[in-house]
Protein backbone atom coordinates (compact mmCIF):
# COMPACT_ATOMS: atom_id res chain seq x y z
CA UNK A 1 0.00 0.00 0.00
CA UNK A 2 2.89 2.03 1.10
CA UNK A 3 4.52 1.52 -2.58
CA UNK A 4 0.99 2.53 -4.17
CA UNK A 5 0.72 5.48 -2.23
CA UNK A 6 3.97 6.87 -3.21
CA UNK A 7 3.33 5.74 -6.82
CA UNK A 8 0.00 7.79 -7.03
CA UNK A 9 1.73 10.40 -4.66
CA UNK A 10 4.48 11.33 -7.83
CA UNK A 11 2.11 10.69 -10.71
CA UNK A 12 0.35 13.57 -9.07
CA UNK A 13 3.39 16.00 -8.19
CA UNK A 14 3.89 15.12 -12.07
CA UNK A 15 0.48 16.18 -13.43
CA UNK A 16 0.75 19.23 -11.37
CA UNK A 17 4.28 19.98 -12.93
CA UNK A 18 3.55 18.99 -16.51
CA UNK A 19 -0.01 21.22 -15.84
CA UNK A 20 2.46 24.40 -14.60
CA UNK A 21 5.15 23.95 -17.54
CA UNK A 22 2.19 23.85 -20.03
CA UNK A 23 0.37 26.49 -18.60
CA UNK A 24 3.72 28.60 -18.19
CA UNK A 25 4.11 27.67 -22.16
CA UNK A 26 1.05 29.04 -23.53
CA UNK A 27 1.07 32.14 -21.08
CA UNK A 28 4.56 33.22 -22.59
CA UNK A 29 3.48 32.51 -26.32
CA UNK A 30 0.21 34.38 -25.50
CA UNK A 31 2.50 37.77 -24.36
CA UNK A 32 4.44 36.96 -27.54
CA UNK A 33 1.63 37.35 -29.86
CA UNK A 34 0.27 40.11 -27.95
CA UNK A 35 3.60 42.14 -27.80
CA UNK A 36 3.67 41.97 -31.80
CA UNK A 37 0.02 43.06 -31.81
CA UNK A 38 0.31 46.62 -29.67
CA UNK A 39 0.20 49.45 -31.36
CA UNK A 40 3.97 50.34 -31.00
CA UNK A 41 5.13 47.06 -32.56
CA UNK A 42 3.13 47.39 -35.37
CA UNK A 43 4.50 50.22 -36.55
CA UNK A 44 7.46 48.00 -36.62
CA UNK A 45 6.12 45.18 -38.27
CA UNK A 46 5.50 46.79 -42.01
CA UNK A 47 7.26 49.89 -43.39
CA UNK A 48 5.75 52.07 -46.10
CA UNK A 49 8.64 51.02 -48.91
CA UNK A 50 8.50 46.72 -47.70
CA UNK A 51 8.27 44.71 -50.61
CA UNK A 52 4.82 42.86 -51.01
CA UNK A 53 2.51 41.94 -52.87
CA UNK A 54 -1.80 41.63 -52.76
CA UNK A 55 -4.43 44.10 -51.83
CA UNK A 56 -2.70 46.91 -49.48
CA UNK A 57 -6.12 46.21 -47.65
CA UNK A 58 -6.50 42.84 -47.16
CA UNK A 59 -7.54 41.92 -44.16
CA UNK A 60 -4.86 39.62 -43.52
CA UNK A 61 -1.16 40.64 -43.55
CA UNK A 62 1.46 38.34 -43.78
CA UNK A 63 5.17 39.58 -42.89
CA UNK A 64 8.06 37.29 -43.49
CA UNK A 65 11.37 38.47 -41.38
CA UNK A 66 13.75 36.69 -43.70
CA UNK A 67 17.54 36.46 -44.77
CA UNK A 68 18.72 35.96 -48.43
CA UNK A 69 21.39 33.51 -47.49
CA UNK A 70 19.19 31.49 -45.17
CA UNK A 71 18.73 27.74 -46.31
CA UNK A 72 15.33 27.52 -44.61
CA UNK A 73 14.30 30.74 -46.01
CA UNK A 74 14.43 29.63 -49.74
CA UNK A 75 13.40 25.86 -48.38
CA UNK A 76 10.06 27.60 -47.52
CA UNK A 77 9.96 30.14 -50.18
CA UNK A 78 7.82 27.54 -52.15
CA UNK A 79 5.41 26.35 -49.48
CA UNK A 80 4.69 30.23 -48.79
CA UNK A 81 3.82 31.18 -52.53
CA UNK A 82 1.47 27.66 -52.83
CA UNK A 83 -0.65 28.85 -49.34
CA UNK A 84 -1.04 32.36 -50.54
CA UNK A 85 -1.89 31.46 -54.24
CA UNK A 86 -5.00 29.71 -52.45
CA UNK A 87 -6.08 33.06 -51.17
CA UNK A 88 -5.11 35.14 -53.93
CA UNK A 89 -6.42 38.73 -53.45
CA UNK A 90 -7.62 38.05 -49.89
CA UNK A 91 -4.05 38.32 -48.38
CA UNK A 92 -1.19 41.04 -48.53
CA UNK A 93 2.24 39.47 -48.00
CA UNK A 94 5.38 41.50 -46.96
CA UNK A 95 8.68 40.89 -46.66
CA UNK A 96 11.11 42.16 -44.16
CA UNK A 97 15.03 41.92 -44.03
CA UNK A 98 16.98 39.91 -41.13
CA UNK A 99 20.90 40.28 -42.11
CA UNK A 100 22.27 36.82 -40.07
CA UNK A 101 24.64 35.86 -42.80
CA UNK A 102 27.91 37.06 -44.13
CA UNK A 103 26.78 37.42 -47.73
CA UNK A 104 23.01 38.78 -46.59
CA UNK A 105 23.23 42.32 -46.77
CA UNK A 106 24.55 42.43 -50.33
CA UNK A 107 22.03 39.92 -51.69
CA UNK A 108 19.12 42.25 -50.13
CA UNK A 109 20.61 45.37 -51.73
CA UNK A 110 21.00 43.71 -55.16
CA UNK A 111 16.98 42.69 -54.46
CA UNK A 112 16.27 46.11 -53.70
CA UNK A 113 17.77 47.47 -56.86
CA UNK A 114 16.16 45.04 -58.73
CA UNK A 115 13.15 46.14 -57.16
CA UNK A 116 13.74 49.74 -58.82
CA UNK A 117 13.19 47.89 -62.15
CA UNK A 118 10.41 46.17 -60.92
CA UNK A 119 12.09 42.52 -60.95
CA UNK A 120 12.02 42.59 -57.31
CA UNK A 121 10.26 38.66 -57.12
CA UNK A 122 12.09 37.35 -59.82
CA UNK A 123 15.40 38.29 -58.16
CA UNK A 124 14.37 36.92 -55.05
CA UNK A 125 13.37 33.75 -56.89
CA UNK A 126 16.73 33.49 -58.77
CA UNK A 127 18.54 33.61 -55.43
CA UNK A 128 16.63 31.30 -53.67
CA UNK A 129 17.01 28.85 -56.31
CA UNK A 130 20.55 29.46 -56.83
CA UNK A 131 21.47 29.54 -53.24
CA UNK A 132 23.65 26.79 -53.32
CA UNK A 133 25.97 29.32 -55.47
CA UNK A 134 26.72 32.04 -53.29
CA UNK A 135 25.20 31.87 -50.11
CA UNK A 136 27.64 30.32 -47.53
CA UNK A 137 26.18 26.27 -46.15
CA UNK A 138 26.37 25.94 -42.40
CA UNK A 139 28.60 22.99 -41.46
CA UNK A 140 30.09 22.60 -45.14
CA UNK A 141 33.46 23.97 -46.26
CA UNK A 142 33.35 26.94 -48.54
CA UNK A 143 35.17 26.59 -52.08
CA UNK A 144 37.90 28.64 -52.74
CA UNK A 145 37.10 29.19 -56.31
CA UNK A 146 33.55 30.01 -55.36
CA UNK A 147 32.87 32.96 -57.71
CA UNK A 148 32.22 36.66 -56.43
CA UNK A 149 28.41 36.69 -55.50
CA UNK A 150 28.17 40.08 -56.98
CA UNK A 151 29.03 38.24 -60.75
CA UNK A 152 26.15 36.05 -60.49
CA UNK A 153 23.83 38.30 -59.03
CA UNK A 154 24.40 40.49 -62.40
CA UNK A 155 24.47 37.22 -64.19
CA UNK A 156 21.00 36.85 -63.13
CA UNK A 157 20.03 40.77 -63.72
CA UNK A 158 21.15 40.24 -67.14
CA UNK A 159 18.93 37.02 -67.49
CA UNK A 160 15.83 38.53 -66.70
CA UNK A 161 16.36 41.67 -68.61
CA UNK A 162 17.37 44.21 -66.28
CA UNK A 163 19.82 46.76 -66.90
CA UNK A 164 22.88 45.47 -64.96
CA UNK A 165 25.09 48.87 -64.78
CA UNK A 166 22.18 50.47 -63.49
CA UNK A 167 21.27 47.58 -60.98
CA UNK A 168 25.22 47.89 -59.76
CA UNK A 169 25.29 51.27 -59.27
CA UNK A 170 22.32 51.59 -57.23
CA UNK A 171 22.87 48.24 -55.33
CA UNK A 172 26.09 49.66 -53.77
CA UNK A 173 24.08 53.10 -52.58
CA UNK A 174 23.92 53.15 -48.87
CA UNK A 175 20.12 53.83 -48.87
CA UNK A 176 19.66 49.67 -49.44
CA UNK A 177 22.08 49.38 -46.58
CA UNK A 178 20.11 51.92 -44.24
CA UNK A 179 16.58 49.74 -45.22
CA UNK A 180 18.09 46.37 -44.47
CA UNK A 181 19.54 47.94 -41.26
CA UNK A 182 16.28 49.44 -39.92
CA UNK A 183 14.57 46.29 -41.06
CA UNK A 184 16.94 44.35 -38.66
CA UNK A 185 16.15 46.75 -35.68
CA UNK A 186 12.69 46.62 -36.21
CA UNK A 187 12.83 42.27 -36.06
CA UNK A 188 15.22 42.73 -33.03
CA UNK A 189 12.27 45.13 -31.62
CA UNK A 190 9.53 41.97 -32.51
CA UNK A 191 11.53 39.49 -30.89
CA UNK A 192 12.86 38.08 -34.28
CA UNK A 193 15.85 35.88 -33.31
CA UNK A 194 15.47 33.33 -36.21
CA UNK A 195 15.06 32.96 -40.38
CA UNK A 196 12.34 32.32 -41.68
CA UNK A 197 9.58 34.81 -38.71
CA UNK A 198 6.62 34.75 -40.14
CA UNK A 199 3.56 37.14 -39.07
CA UNK A 200 0.16 36.52 -39.68
CA UNK A 201 -1.94 39.63 -38.58
CA UNK A 202 0.77 40.36 -35.98
CA UNK A 203 0.44 36.76 -34.65
CA UNK A 204 3.65 34.60 -35.08
CA UNK A 205 3.90 31.39 -36.78
CA UNK A 206 5.60 28.91 -34.25
CA UNK A 207 6.02 26.06 -37.11
CA UNK A 208 7.14 26.38 -40.48
CA UNK A 209 4.77 24.06 -41.45
CA UNK A 210 2.50 25.27 -44.48
CA UNK A 211 -0.62 23.84 -42.96
CA UNK A 212 0.18 26.05 -39.63
CA UNK A 213 0.11 29.10 -42.13
CA UNK A 214 -2.62 27.88 -43.88
CA UNK A 215 -4.96 27.55 -40.85
CA UNK A 216 -4.06 30.88 -39.32
CA UNK A 217 -4.74 32.81 -42.10
CA UNK A 218 -7.96 30.92 -42.89
CA UNK A 219 -8.62 32.15 -39.47
CA UNK A 220 -8.36 35.42 -39.70
CA UNK A 221 -10.17 35.95 -42.59
CA UNK A 222 -12.97 34.59 -40.73
CA UNK A 223 -12.74 36.98 -37.68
Amino acid sequence: MKREAILLLVIGALVVIGAFVGMRWYQQNQQKTQVAQTPAMRENMVRPDSPSLGPADAKVTVVEFLDPECESCAAFAPEVKKVLKEFDGQVRFVIRYMPFHKNAQLAASYMEAAAEQGKYWEMQEKMFVNQSQWGEIHGAPQPVDRPDPKVLFEKWAGELGLNVDQLRASAAEQKHVDKVQRDFADGRALGVRRTPTIFVNGKELFRLNPNDLRSMIAAELKR
